[in-house]
């Protein structure tokens, strides 16, 4: 069943706008409370926030990707773990177009869904049927679980075992697997996120023992063809790897602003100058700025490029995916340069739990550390430079 939600949902920058104004005041209660508090999940739900990469068809904004950037920008400059979130439910709404229209609508058709999920195969599904419903037996175990505290829906990877036991081969030869879809009751979830940075992401270890999940909501996001729409023609882990770059970039713009608002009036110990009248400030503040501003230009390049092509030619090429993973990848480390360069301007001031320079440092460090804008990119997307043969089916 199609629904048109279009015209209800706010403007998804304003939207962007209204929460981070509500976020103000709140980055230290969310870190101690280690994941949202509901009452800002379900505000982000309200206004449209986690349906950027909804289809239209089924109530979302189906959005360029560069607004998905520019709204968890807005968020992340007053705090990376409510812009995490966002980015984390919005991508996981792109499922949606992978599923047929009733069960799309029967999972995100209510507008204040969120859904959660790990792309990562941790889990295992032997085919299987219950009460007539072909389906699977899934069980595993999955870390990193970022807004599953808050989320209706929870999605887990998993590979798909045939009756030896042994993993089935997709055609692009990797072992099958698909996205298992599950209702948040049928999932454990295990208290395991404290850490450094991020800190009120919830990104929690979650399980399933034995559950079973029929065949429809049951997706390939490698195999299965989603809607013929631009926007699905962006391979999930690039949209994945987007979301990153944008929440580094809002850190990194949090962070030079809150240097330049501390600059003025702060004279560093052994100064007669204030910090903004000294050559090194001016400096640092500078590099900063060309280093955001740089690595931004170039991924919105990219992703323009790439919805040009999707929404001439209905698909995008290997050097499109090849260019978004590496400008993403690119804008994030460029975030934490600049991020650094504005913490150690800050001197003593950014070491104090109050200071907004400490946690934007934490959390884009954290950043740095996801899978999708690891060093391995480099490798990977200088082996198809190089002309060198390279399996593309994760790029």
């Amino acid at each position: 069943m199609a629904i048109d939600m279009q015209a209800a949902l706010p403007d998804p920058l304003a939207a962007a706008d209204t929460y981070a104004a509500a976020l103000a005041g709140r980055s230290e209660e969310i870190e101690r409370n280690r994941f949202l508090p509901q009452d800002l999940a379900d505000l982000s739900a309200r206004l449209g926030l986690h349906r950027l990469c909804i289809p239209a068809a089924h109530g979302g904004h189906e959005a360029h990707p560069m607004v998905l950037v520019e709204a968890v920008e807005r968020l992340a400059r007053i705090d990376g773990s409510a812009a995490w979130c966002v980015f984390i439910g919005s991508t996981s709404g792109m499922v949606a177009a992978f599923l047929a229209p009733d069960e799309a609508h029967a999972i995100f058709g209510d507008p204040m869904t969120i859904a959660a999920g790990v792309f990562a195969p941790r889990g295992t599904a032997m085919h299987a049927e219950e009460k007539g419903v072909s389906g699977y037996r899934v069980s595993g175990r999955w870390q990193w679980g970022s807004g599953s505290r808050n989320a209706r829906w929870i999605m887990g990877g998993t590979l798909i075992l045939g009756p030896d036991g042994k993993p089935e081969m997709a055609p692009q030869g990797l072992p099958q697997n698909r996205m298992m879809i599950f209702p948040a009751e049928q999932v454990t979830l295990h208290d395991t996120w404290d850490v450094s940075g991020l800190c009120g992401t919830g990104s929690t270890d979650f399980e399933v023992s034995d559950v079973f999940v029929p065949a429809s909501r049951a997706v390939s996001l490698l195999g299965d063809r989603p809607l013929a729409r631009p926007l699905y023609c962006f391979p999930t882990f690039g949209l994945l790897g987007i979301g990153i770059a944008g929440v580094a970039l809002g850190l990194a713009r949090g962070a030079i602003d809150e240097l330049v608002g501390l600059a003025g009036g702060k004279t560093p110990q052994g100064s007669a100058k204030p910090l903004a009248a000294r050559a090194k400030a001016q400096i640092d503040v500078s590099e900063a700025e060309a280093l955001v501003r740089s690595a931004r230009a170039w991924l919105k390049e990219t992703i323009d490029a790439a919805w040009d092509a999707a929404s001439r030619d209905g698909a995008i090429t290997v050097e499109h995916r090849r260019d978004i993973r590496l400008a993403t990848t690119h804008a994030v480390r460029a975030a934490a340069r600049a991020v650094d360069l504005m913490y150690m301007l800050g001197g003593g001031s950014s070491v104090y739990r109050g200071s907004a320079l400490q946690r934007h440092f934490r959390d884009v460090h954290v950043a740095t550390q996801h899978m999708m804008v690891s060093e391995a990119t480099f490798e990977l997307t200088g082996r198809l430079f190089l002309g060198v043969p390279t399996n593309t089916a994760m790029l």
